[in-house]
C-alpha cells in the first residue's frame, strides 16, 4: 500500500468513495430515526453536501490537507485533517475507505499517516469524531485500537 498526497484528479473517486462509505449510514442507521425525519430535515441532500464537502477538504493554506492510500494503483481509501496551530490542536475531519479495502489496516496507516504530520507542525492533540451507531462500531473499534480515548456524547431529536 501507498500512502500519498492528494491530487486534484482524484476529486471525482474520493468523492464517490465518501458517497458509498456513508451511505449505509444515512439510508439505514440516521435514515431511521423518527420515520426518517432526522434525515429529511438535517440531511436531506447528503449526497449534495459531499459534493460540496470533499472538494474543500484539501487547502493547505488554511492548514487541511488529505492523504490517499493506494493499492496496486487503485484508491483504497483517504483520510482528511487539519490543525489549528494556535492551539496545537489536529482534527482528523473524514475517514473513509472502499469497502474492498476494510480490515487490512488500510485506516489505521491513513490515520497514523495523519498523525505523523500533525505531530510535524507541533501539534499535542488529535480530535476524531464519530458516531455511537452500529455503522459506526467499526470507527470506534479503530479509534480505539489507535489509543484514542473516548469522550461520550449524545445527540437526542424529538418530533414536533
Amino acid at each position: 500500500m501507498l500512502i500519498r498526497a492528494f491530487v486534484r484528479d482524484d476529486l471525482v473517486r474520493l468523492t464517490e468513495l465518501t458517497i458509498d462509505t456513508f451511505r449505509p449510514f444515512f439510508e439505514d442507521s440516521v435514515g431511521t430515526v423518527l420515520d426518517g425525519l432526522v434525515l429529511g430535515t438535517l440531511h436531506p441532500e447528503w449526497r449534495d453536501d459531499y459534493r460540496t464537502l470533499v472538494p474543500a477538504l484539501h487547502d493547505p493554506a488554511r492548514n487541511k490537507y488529505v492523504a490517499v492510500a493506494e493499492t496496486a494503483g487503485v484508491i483504497a481509501g483517504y483520510v482528511a485533517w487539519q490543525a489549528d496551530l494556535a492551539r496545537r490542536h489536529g482534527e482528523i475531519t473524514l475517514l473513509a475507505v472502499d469497502e474492498r479495502h476494510r480490515g487490512a489496516g488500510t485506516a489505521t496507516a491513513l490515520c497514523e499517516h495523519a498523525f505523523a504530520d500533525l505531530r510535524g507542525r507541533g501539534v499535542r492533540l488529535v480530535e476524531i469524531g464519530t458516531g455511537g451507531d452500529t455503522f459506526h462500531a467499526p470507527a470506534r473499534a479503530l479509534y480505539e485500537s489507535l489509543g484514542c480515548a473516548l469522550f461520550p456524547t449524545a445527540h437526542y431529536y424529538r418530533r414536533l
